[in-house]
């Protein structure tokens, strides 16, 4: 199991794994970090979408 571990991260397969591994939790980080200015955003669009779909 270790020397499985270790192959995959310095193999080629293993550093794209891992570098999905840390895009994936910097992007859950930035949310988590703004998540009332994108829960804030995602409410005014809607709000807008709802107001003005009536004039179509």
């Amino acid at each position: 199991m270790k020397n499985r571990v270790g192959e995959i991260l310095k193999g080629e397969e293993g550093m794209g794994t891992v570098e999905v591994i840390l895009i994936i939790l910097v992007l859950i980080g930035l949310v988590i970090i703004f998540k009332n200015q994108l829960t804030s955003l995602v409410n005014s669009i809607f709000g807008k979408i709802t107001s003005q779909a009536g004039s179509i």
